[in-house]
């Protein structure tokens, strides 16, 4: 009988041990498995904060304002131009002590290129070189530029993003099945001021990417979110109150 127990026990303990690991276990792989997931979800909803700000800044009809429509949103980045600079030298210690700043040092620059008189261009070239931003040759021609700043403008898609980048894939939540990221915008003027803030965010709950993993561990997360008066899921901006586009993951 005294065996019988000790074996009872024996196989309980056994019992209660594996539980108690597979508890750990679940608990562990679950985070390992949220750690990879969130990390693409969150370079996707910098992605998508990227576009959104490019959008407020050079989108021609609604300058200043984000939009909560995914359609419009890829079509600026697809379509539309933004101002690339591109850049040639710094101005030396030396040079900022005289006063000249980048804005000074390439008007000097578009003034020579401008003049459409030979003696004024001679004059506006041996200008910039005695202020040490371009480098003539015996004719007065510019044989190197050592300060430019030249504008071209280019695909959004282009400036924004690496080679290769679809902008389609904005919209979807990686690990959603499909899913799309929630989209929206909003003002703010509860400032002293009462001047419009323009607001935006993007968001995914944990459920769209975390689901069937581990259920008791995803509900437990949630639960502790929501406690704590949190966002139960990954999101970027706010468009109820400004918090200059921060990430809830920062």
């Amino acid at each position: 009988m005294k065996k019988l127990v000790n074996i009872v026990l024996t196989l309980c303990v056994a019992g209660l041990a594996y539980i108690c690991v597979g508890s750990i276990m679940g608990s562990i792989n679950f985070g390992k498995e949220r750690a990879l997931r969130e990390k693409e979800i969150i370079a996707r909803l910098i992605d998508i904060r990227t576009a959104q700000i490019a959008f407020r800044d050079y989108n021609k009809q609604n300058k200043g304002q984000y939009t909560d429509n995914f359609d419009e949103l890829i079509a600026f980045v697809k379509n539309d131009s933004l101002p690339f600079v591109m850049k040639v030298g710094e101005l030396t210690d030396k040079q900022l002590e005289d006063g000249l700043t980048d804005s000074k040092a390439a008007r000097l620059i578009d003034e020579a290129r401008a003049a459409k008189r030979p003696a004024t261009a001679k004059k506006k070239w041996k200008e910039a070189e005695k202020a040490g931003l371009v480098r003539l040759n015996k004719q007065g021609e510019v044989e190197e530029y050592l300060f430019s700043r030249d504008t071209f403008w280019m695909l959004a898609l282009d400036t924004l993003y690496p080679k290769g980048f679809n902008a389609d894939s904005l919209r979807y939540v990686p690990f959603g099945n499909g899913a799309e990221f929630e989209l929206r915008t909003g003002c703010d003027s509860s400032g002293k001021s009462g001047n419009k803030i323009y607001l935006f965010e993007a968001k995914t709950p944990y459920r769209t990417y975390l689901d069937g993993i581990n259920k008791d561990e995803l509900n437990n997360l949630i639960d502790l979110q929501l406690e704590l008066g949190r966002y139960p899921g990954l999101k970027v901006g706010d468009a109820e109150v400004g918090n200059n586009n921060a990430g809830n993951w920062e």
